[in-house]
């Protein structure tokens, strides 16, 4: 396998709050140093060769945190885009958002769709957000569109539900990189991960370097992919 680069990278973004912590710094400037460095690490995986790339920047658990937590991310989430637009134009950047829009702010959820149509005919890479995401809850949400579609039960298959997902032209999952030196899922992109690599990473978010996006190339290029053979 040495060489080969994955189609798609899945970054589950971990760490931005211990990160402030560590510097004596609010939770929010964890948060925003972490944004600094999500264009880095894309740009880098991109640069390298790899089609799509996944951020997993807010579950639905994440209401859970405190209010004006959630708000202050919610107003990054406008910021990045409506202000950074032009970052993704300028790199040929699609931008993808990947969750349910319920319980967004109508401003949100203009920013989202704003971003989509945007940025939906670049051909540099594809970077999907998972945003008020929930790998169980994708899942549900792909079952109830094909039981309102009136499918025979006999005619369920693993590819007509994979046609049903969030974004479903976004391939499977090569690799799932996670930071802080946290080891699961933490329900993202299920159905995508079935047959992913893991990779765990002690360094928290913001520390993360493009030199951290070569390390992981070339631990990837050293696996054996096998896919159940």
């Amino acid at each position: 396998m040495t060489g080969v680069t994955p189609r798609h990278i899945g970054y589950i973004v971990d760490g931005n709050r211990r990160w402030a912590k560590e510097h004596g710094l609010p939770t929010f400037k964890g948060h925003a140093a972490g944004y600094k460095v999500v264009h880095k690490i894309a740009q880098a995986s991109f640069d390298a060769g790899v089609e799509y790339v996944s951020l997993y920047i807010f579950s639905t658990e994440n209401w859970k945190r405190s209010q004006d937590e959630v708000g202050k991310l919610m107003n990054m989430v406008i910021k990045a885009a409506v202000e950074d637009l032009h970052i993704f134009q300028e790199n040929n950047i699609k931008v993808v958002i990947l969750g349910s829009r319920d319980q967004l702010s109508p401003k949100v959820l203009e920013a989202v769709e704003s971003v989509e149509a945007n940025t939906a005919n670049n051909t540099g890479g594809t970077l999907a957000v998972c945003f008020n995401y929930g790998g169980q809850q994708e899942i549900v949400d792909a079952c109830k569109k094909i039981v309102q579609a009136g499918v025979d039960v006999a005619d369920i298959t693993p590819d007509l539900i994979s046609e049903h997902l969030y974004k479903p032209e976004l391939p499977p999952i090569d690799i799932v990189v996670r930071t802080s030196g946290e080891q699961r899922l933490s329900n993202f992109m299920l159905w995508r991960s079935a047959y992913s690599e893991l990779l765990f990473l002690d360094k928290l978010w913001p520390d993360m370097t493009k030199d951290d996006v070569t390390s992981i190339l070339e631990e990837y290029s050293r696996r054996s992919r096998r896919f159940g053979g």
